[in-house]
């Protein structure tokens, strides 16, 4: 087992959905990691979906396990809450590597490393709109929006003064930026945590090898969407071009002479490759911690006994046993999203975060024990009874 994989994922995930009062306002997440992340790519901006939608810019992820960044496909997402904007999160050089500052939502943007994202973050703030008398207004300047649909609209002119594909703060090459007074007051404003469809879209984009630097060398092939999750929508757009020259440090996953049983990563089996293109994101070396963490299950086949009225209310039976378990997921995945935003309010310690986690794990696999039992129950029910034993079994004399 890889058991400090395990531990590090656990510790991953308290981090992504929790909000801490940090000096920055924001999470930092992980460990220090050598290489830089690639620059960001040039790409459009895919049309607002609607009102009270806000812009938020893509960004390279980092997956530990396989040592390597993905790209989290900028997306337009409703804000949580009426007058709320969007913080993007952003590298940073931390003496010893780079380290991921989480974003966050909440009533002012708060410093985002000077990074040049676009579309309204050109380093400090965010000129792509704001909120009047509890609506959203868009400036059509660095938005792509429809006025035939959304009618709140301006246009104001933005003199965006650098242009730079730089994708972190500090270190060699990296943004020379500091929080301004205005970004630290920002910080220390009330803050929500990403919403779950920002999870889920991070974690449908860490499934996707095309996404992964070492694959796209820097220009992934979903490069945004018009929704969270919409990898696959009319209104997803591809890259255009790199953001700048990137070579991935060499990675023995990535060496196809490398054999799997390589003892200079013996946690790797043959029974796991890494370069595998079908690989799910929710891998069994994954720990399963909330229902959307759980990998997706294929229906069984419909049954077929020779009676058909029979194999018929099997299989509306199946059905119906299938959409009460996903509420139950549904319902769980809910109340484990409101523990955590009460966490994130209550700036809850990282011991008290953690034992949250660990609870959250023990209700999802209990939840997982109780549906495998009600469809092996399903299942038995539907087996044709033994033949009888005894002496009614034996053959004439």
């Amino acid at each position: 087992m890889r058991k400090r994989s395990v531990v590090f994922s656990i510790i991953l995930t308290i981090l992504l959905l929790a909000i801490s009062g940090t000096a920055a306002g924001q999470v930092r997440v992980g460990v220090a990691i050598a290489l830089a992340p690639p620059p960001i790519p040039v790409y459009e901006q895919p049309i607002c979906p609607g009102d009270g939608y806000i812009w938020t810019p893509g960004y390279w992820a980092y997956d530990d396990d396989d040592a390597d960044y993905y790209w989290v496909p900028g997306t337009w997402v409703e804000a949580p809450e009426v007058g709320y904007l969007w913080t993007p999160g952003y590298w940073a050089w931390g003496g010893d590597g780079f380290v991921f500052t989480a974003g966050y939502w909440g009533p002012v943007v708060g410093f985002y490393g000077g990074i040049n994202y676009g579309f309204g973050y050109f380093g400090h703030g965010y000129e792509g709109g704001r909120w009047e008398n509890r609506r959203f207004y868009y400036n059509t300047t660095v938005n792509h929006v429809n006025v035939e649909v959304v009618h709140n609209v301006y246009n104001t002119r933005v003199n965006e003064t650098t242009v730079s594909r730089v994708s972190y703060n500090g270190g060699n090459g990296g943004i020379n930026a500091r929080p301004r007074p205005d970004e630290e007051a920002a910080a220390r404003e009330r803050h929500v945590a990403p919403v779950s469809a920002q999870v889920q879209h991070e974690r449908t984009a860490r499934t996707d090898r095309q996404q992964w630097a070492s694959v796209n060398h820097g220009a992934p092939a979903v490069a945004a969407t018009p929704k969270p999750g919409g990898f696959r929508d009319g209104g997803a757009v591809p890259t255009r071009e790199a953001g700048g020259p990137y070579k991935p440090a060499l990675r023995p996953e990535n060496n196809a002479s490398r054999p799997d049983n390589n003892p200079s990563r013996p946690n790797n089996s043959a029974s796991r490759p890494d370069n595998n293109a079908a690989r799910p994101g929710n891998n069994s070396t994954r720990p399963v911690i909330h229902p959307n963490d759980m990998p997706h299950v294929d229906r069984a086949a419909p049954s077929n006994t020779g009676n058909a009225s029979k194999d018929q209310k099997y299989q509306q039976q199946q059905e119906k046993l299938q959409m009460k378990q996903q509420k139950d997921l549904q319902k769980l995945q809910q109340k484990q999203e409101q523990e955590h935003q009460q966490m994130a309010k209550q700036q809850a310690s990282q011991a008290k975060q953690q034992q949250m986690e660990q609870r959250h794990q023990q209700q999802t696999q209990q939840l997982q024990q109780k549906h495998a039992q009600q469809e092996q129950q399903m299942h038995q029910r539907q087996q044709p009874p033994a033949p009888p034993h005894g002496n009614g079994n034996k053959p004439p004399q």
